[in-house]
């Protein structure tokens, strides 16, 4: 059996989509990703940081470089200027009097970060910030843009860790000062039912009303107090007396006889 030649038209064929493939593949690996917040507020006066970071399929080497540009509000893209430019740990200034001094290198390329600060943010610093990154071989990417607005103190926006912080104190004092009220207002409702009755004045006048001579059937049934620990003075008439009599009829002082009720007279002064 004879091996069929291969036709030299097909071997170009497949020779050249191997090629596009490996070269398609080879542009792939070289792109670089880069990040960077849309929009960053900072107060005027204040250092504000301008954070970009990136991705890279290669390590990073020391021929990495980071280029920061800036194009004023108002302005066409084609008019902005370089401000910033890393590499090798070494950054060097742009020629732009307006950021003399005033940008410094925050991050970190082994971390990805090619973060920048602006120190003493003016208004006239509004506009678009532009961060470029090459890391060789990654050498093609889209730049990250951020859109800084300079603003006063008020227009700030609040932070809402603070806020939920504060909420969460007053919830917790409000909660403390209730079950505090709410534990007196009980503790003062127990203690009036404790003492509720009547008066000494009241039992004593319960009593002086009765005539002479009728023998009162009970010592509790003129009163509802539970103790005479104390002379009660009704009026101006007299003090009154408070007097245990013996019934029993005998002179013996050694005998114990039932004693009768207790009787309460009024004895007042002629």
């Amino acid at each position: 059996m004879e091996l069929r030649r291969t036709n030299p038209a097909c071997n170009c064929v497949l020779l050249c989509g191997i090629t596009l493939c490996l070269i398609f593949g080879i542009n792939l690996t070289f792109a670089i990703e880069l990040y960077a917040p849309a929009e960053v507020l900072v107060e005027n006066g204040t250092t504000g940081i301008l954070k970009c970071s990136f991705k890279s399929r290669e390590v990073i080497s020391s021929a990495a470089t980071v280029t920061w540009s800036f194009c004023p509000a108002g302005s066409d893209a084609g008019s902005a200027v370089s401000i910033f430019y890393y590499t090798s740990a070494n950054h060097y200034p742009g020629s732009v009097a307006q950021f003399k001094d005033r940008v410094k290198w925050a991050g970190d390329l082994n971390k990805k970060d090619a973060s920048i600060h602006l120190i003493e943010a003016q208004f006239n610093d509004n506009g678009t910030y532009s961060c470029a990154v090459i890391n060789p071989p990654d050498i093609s990417g889209t730049a990250a843009q951020t859109q800084l607005k300079v603003v006063i103190k008020e227009s700030l926006p609040q932070d809402n860790t603070a806020v939920i912080v504060v909420a969460v104190c007053g919830a917790v004092i409000g909660l403390i000062l209730i079950s505090v009220v709410t534990c007196l207002i009980i503790k003062r409702h127990q203690t009036t039912h404790e003492y509720e009755g009547c008066t000494s004045v009241e039992s004593v006048s319960s009593h002086a009303t009765r005539p002479g001579g009728k023998k009162p059937e009970s010592s509790l049934d003129g009163s509802r107090c539970s103790s005479h620990s104390t002379p009660v003075q009704v009026g101006a008439t007299g003090p009154v007396i408070y007097a245990q009599l013996d019934h029993s009829g005998t002179k013996n002082p050694n005998s114990f006889h039932k004693m009768e009720p207790v009787v309460y007279a009024d004895i007042r002064k002629n």
